[in-house]
């Protein structure tokens, strides 16, 4: 049949009609690439290499299994790790022996070693400074009762404030006093935040908190002062290197010898591991100094070697993402045949015989399309457990019924033509007539549709991965991809390169589609007179 059918005329002109489309015949050479490209993956990025040179013998472990024993020789039959193995005494010893890896030498399932990531050595000091905080209580007069802090806006020692006036240092706006005489009668008092002028002529902030009323009137009255945002002097960096010399600038000038000790001592340590934040004074003001480093948590961003960054589980997100194109087509490709195969079967028997057979099948169609398709797929992995061949199968078995409808409508319309007639007239059998003769000339659905159900079922598994109900892990899959971007969303790799490479692979199924549904519409030519 797929050799008439190449022969017929009518197929070239539809072929070269979609050839015209210039952007619907590159999609489809694009997609016919990627897929060959996928179906090589192990030769692109494979962490076994693709030849090996052993004692004068070749081996090729991308093709073939080999256990350690025989290059180790040490009785072991498990997988070697290739990428130590190249550098043991025993292999590296010998000038003949070497190893030849694929572009990208890390497979989809290869956790990466953290240790083997460069990174930087550097480790900033910051040094940001804590704004003033000072809290007074005052009397009635407005004379300090007690002072904690407040010294340093005031500039002397919070033990001598005691006994002087407040408004000798701060001018208290009218809305602060009042709020206080409130306070001193026991009045309900809402929380008042106000900016003042500082001792030192700055601006700083003077809040008084919501007081409630109480049995008896308050003796004091408790002010607390801010310095204001736009006072505080921006944060200071010192950068060390793994030879621990320290940057000279003026704060690390104003440090003590004991402060300038303990910094060093941090950041050597800092090298090695995390440490915890301190509380400096220098001079009259307090710094909070965080040691920053950078270091390898997964998931990690692209660095040389894993151009589209790390996973979550230390593995190569480009590995990941080309793996997981084969599995997406491959996956679309057998899904959409599988369903054309029983949709075309299904409609052929119900639109060519009709009458009860058509009637009973389409309503066991009816109630086999209202069965949830999701709760069915979460019933089936937590019995048989989560394949590839189950969700096939179960995807499988609601996706056909689609096409079903539109095989059927064509063979009501054609079983009753003339060439239909005249075949039952020559005797010739049911199934030829349906596969031999409406068949051909039923196939435009089937054809226009094919681009679209291949994007749906691409679209489909990339859903159910994401949502935890599709391929097994450690499976390389787009869907799972995006799933680890949500739980990590400043990983931005994992966001952008999964998405652009569903998006492009459904975008140039796309393109075909449109261009297929161009050569195969018969009123392309026609026009209103």
């Amino acid at each position: 049949m797929m050799l008439r059918l190449i022969k017929n005329p009518m197929t070239r002109r539809r072929f070269l009609r979609f050839r015209e489309m210039k952007r619907s015949w590159i999609s489809l050479w694009v997609l016919v690439i990627l897929y060959g490209v996928s179906l090589g993956s192990e030769l692109i990025c494979n962490s076994s290499p693709l030849y090996v040179r052993f004692n004068g013998k070749s081996y090729f472990p991308v093709a073939e299994f080999y256990p350690e024993h025989e290059f180790a020789g040490n009785g072991k039959q498990t997988r070697p790790d290739y990428k130590k193995l190249q550098f043991s005494p025993f292999f590296a010893g010998q000038s003949g022996n070497f190893m030849i890896f694929p572009l990208v030498p890390y497979g989809p399932y290869e956790s990466i070693d953290p240790n083997d990531i460069a990174v930087s050595d550097q480790v900033s000091v910051v040094f940001t400074p804590v704004p003033k905080v000072g809290r007074v209580n005052i009397g009635k007069d407005y004379s300090i009762v007690s002072a904690d802090s407040f010294g340093g806006f005031a500039g002397i020692a919070d033990s001598a404030l005691t006994g002087r006036i407040l408004t000798d240092y701060v001018r208290l706006p009218g809305n602060v006093r009042q709020a206080a005489e409130d306070r001193f009668h026991n009045l309900p008092s809402p929380f008042l935040s106000e900016q003042t002028v500082g001792p030192d002529g700055q601006s700083i902030s003077v809040s008084l908190s919501t007081f409630s009323q109480r049995r008896r009137e308050p003796a004091t009255v408790r002010l607390t002062f801010r310095e204001s945002e736009s006072q505080v002097p921006e944060s200071r960096t010192l950068l060390f290197d793994s030879t621990l010399n320290p940057p000279h600038n003026d704060i690390w000038e104003q440090l003590t010898a004991a402060d300038r000790e303990t910094i060093i001592a941090t950041v050597k340590n800092r090298l090695s591991g995390p440490v915890d934040d301190a509380t400096l004074k220098i001079g009259d003001r307090f710094y909070r100094i965080h040691y920053e480093k950078e270091d390898v948590r997964f998931p990690y961003r692209s660095v040389p070697g894993h151009i589209f960054g790390i996973d979550g589980a230390g593995r190569d997100v480009l590995a990941r993402i080309l793996y997981g194109l084969r599995t997406s087509l491959t996956f679309g490709l057998v899904l959409v045949v599988a369903s054309m195969v029983l949709g075309i079967f299904t409609g052929a028997i119900q639109g060519y015989y009709g009458g009860i057979i058509d009637i009973s099948a389409q309503r066991i169609i009816e109630i086999w399309s209202a069965l949830p398709f999701l709760y069915i797929m979460i019933l089936m992995g937590s019995v048989y457990g989560r394949s590839f061949s189950l969700l096939l199968l179960c995807y499988g078995l609601f996706n056909w019924i689609g096409i079903s409808y539109y095989i059927r409508a064509e063979f009501l319309r054609l079983r009753k033509l003339a060439f239909v007639e005249a075949a039952r007239c020559m005797g010739l059998p049911s199934w030829k007539i349906i596969f031999k003769h409406i068949l051909p000339n039923a196939m435009v659905p089937v054809i226009t549709f094919f681009p679209f159900s291949l994007v749906g079922a691409i679209g489909a598994l990339a859903a159910l991965d994401y949502l935890g109900f599709g391929l097994p892990p450690p499976t390389p899959s787009w869907g799972e991809l995006l799933f680890q971007a949500q739980q990590y969303r400043w990983a931005w790799w994992l966001i952008l390169y999964p998405s652009l490479a569903l998006f492009a692979v459904m975008l140039l199924g796309v393109f075909v589609g449109e261009g297929v549904r161009n050569a195969y519409d018969p009123k392309r030519f026609s026009r209103l007179e």
